[in-house]
């Protein structure tokens, strides 16, 4: 008999752990040529802003050692672009469709959330709080305590569906920005988003992304994320989708150990579409080799 990978997260059922992260997946086409995405538990579909935004100009993504930096700037299709001409898509599969949303303004974000009401195939939202604020001198909502409690309280009360809040790891105690999630009514977390870097090339002196700065993803953020992911498991009781830096069975593990109960696979995909089919049948094989009849008996078992 193989082991249950199945888990419910924020009041969804998935079929396993294995998440597609925000970004890396586009919408779902591209991926499906190398990536069985019946297999898997969710896919969060990239991000979706009230209207379309072309994102920054290029040059917007470079290699760092071990990892990535990209100032990609959330270009999209707009709500009701992606309502109407992706979403057909991704309802023949089985997977959980989380749709990442973000905003410039407190209110834009409750108003994205409210869009999302009764669709059909839509199971969750990711709340991408990494966003500036424009209101308030440009800021990222989610590395200000009142900004992150304020668009976690819009949102809640402008959608029915799970609520689950993407923190940045920008902050100097992402445990507390978990309590004011939890205690705003937000139905799990995920973490984190990527952290903020940047590289120069050392020929013409000048920073290798047009944006200056950007994210770091890759292997290089794991022991960060593996580190925060703990943290907010012992500070809050609502789930956690664990990321950053996940490339193999081994890095998915460490995550569910450290209190996630679900995993996103994020940069891995850029070198490899169907790593995550294969983190799944690892996590199968190992759970099989330790005994283990449930994927809970992996959360937050980290000895310490």
């Amino acid at each position: 008999m193989k082991p249950d990978l199945s888990i419910r997260i924020a009041g969804i059922d998935f079929q396993n752990p294995v998440t597609l992260a925000s970004g890396t997946a586009r919408y779902g086409e591209e991926i499906t040529e190398h990536c069985d995405l019946n297999r898997l538990g969710a896919i969060i579909v990239k991000g979706i802003a009230l209207k379309p935004t072309p994102g920054n100009p290029p040059p917007r993504i470079c290699e760092t050692p071990s990892g990535m930096l990209n100032a990609i700037g959330l270009p999209n299709i707009g709500v009701d672009a992606f309502i109407r001409d992706k979403l057909p898509f991704l309802r023949q599969f089985n997977p959980k469709v989380l749709v990442n949303i973000f905003g410039s303004t407190v209110d834009e974000y409750g108003e994205v959330a409210r869009r999302f009401n009764g669709v059909a195939g839509v199971h969750g939202l990711e709340v991408n709080i990494s966003c500036p604020n424009i209101k308030e001198g440009g800021i990222a909502f989610g590395t200000d305590i009142e900004s992150t409690r304020r668009v976690v309280q819009i949102v809640r009360k402008a959608t029915t569906l799970p609520v689950l809040i993407k923190l940045s790891p920008n902050v100097t105690d992402i445990a507390s920005f978990a309590r004011v999630c939890e205690d705003e009514g937000a139905d799990g977390l995920s973490v984190i988003n990527t952290l903020l870097g940047m590289s120069i090339d050392t020929e013409t002196w000048k920073p290798r992304l047009a944006n200056v700065t950007g994210g770091l993803s890759g292997p290089a953020i794991r022991p960060v994320a593996v580190r925060m992911v703990w943290q907010v498991y012992k500070a809050v009781k609502i789930p956690i989708i664990g990321m950053g830096g996940i490339f193999t069975v081994n890095d998915a593990v460490e995550f569910l150990l450290a209190g996630a109960s679900a995993v996103a696979v994020g940069t891995a995909n850029f070198i490899n579409p169907g790593v995550s089919i294969e983190i799944v049948e690892g996590l199968e094989k190992y759970m099989e080799d330790k005994g283990l009849n449930n994927i809970s008996e992996l959360i937050g078992a980290i000895k310490n």
